[in-house]
């Protein structure tokens, strides 16, 4: 069984999804890829996974780097795991290129190259929003594209972390809602 929470952000509501162990799910209400893991056979609980959820966005939203995390078990391919796991170690308030999480991954796999397009698809479905921090990819010459969410929510969430926006821009034509 699945089980589904809400939660307010100053950005919005959000729902939570959980297996009843692990959180499998954090989306922007009615964003890009919504709810894409979650199965149609769902119910409202308040289980502990949510409660640790909750106090981590709380942290989060409140201005601070959480020093926690909530147990986590995305549902994806593995390569889409690997780049999740990727990008829960980008640093706090900087960011990094899909090129340089391609090159990182083809590093760690032993390959001659992964491409950049296939990394930002793994990101694009990204279940878990914010705690896996996918709004921290951008794009090789500093376009913020492709965020679920949308640009407006992956700006305010940059600008909210104090990363230095200089080079960043918004491009005239985005992959982004």
């Amino acid at each position: 069984m699945q089980y589904t929470s809400h939660y307010e952000s100053p950005l919005g509501a959000l729902t939570l999804a959980s297996d009843g162990e692990a959180l499998t799910g954090l989306w922007f209400d009615g964003q890009k890829h919504f709810a894409a893991t979650l199965g149609r056979e769902h119910e409202g609980a308040a289980l502990a996974v949510f409660a640790q959820t909750a106090s981590w966005l709380d942290t989060y939203f409140g201005g601070a780097e959480p020093d926690f995390a909530p147990p986590v078990a995305p549902l994806g391919s593995d390569f889409r795991q690997a780049i999740w796991k990727i990008m829960r170690s980008i640093p706090f308030g900087q960011t990094t290129t899909y090129g340089q999480i391609a090159t990182r991954m083809a590093e760690e796999q032993g390959r001659g190259r992964v491409s950049a397009q296939a990394v930002g698809g793994a990101v694009a479905h990204n279940p878990i929003l914010i705690i896996f921090p996918c709004h921290r990819v951008v794009g090789a010459q500093g376009s913020l594209t492709g965020y679920a969410g949308g640009i407006d929510k992956k700006t305010w969430l940059l600008e909210h972390e104090g990363t230095n926006m200089d080079g960043l821009f918004c491009p005239r034509r985005s992959t982004a809602p």
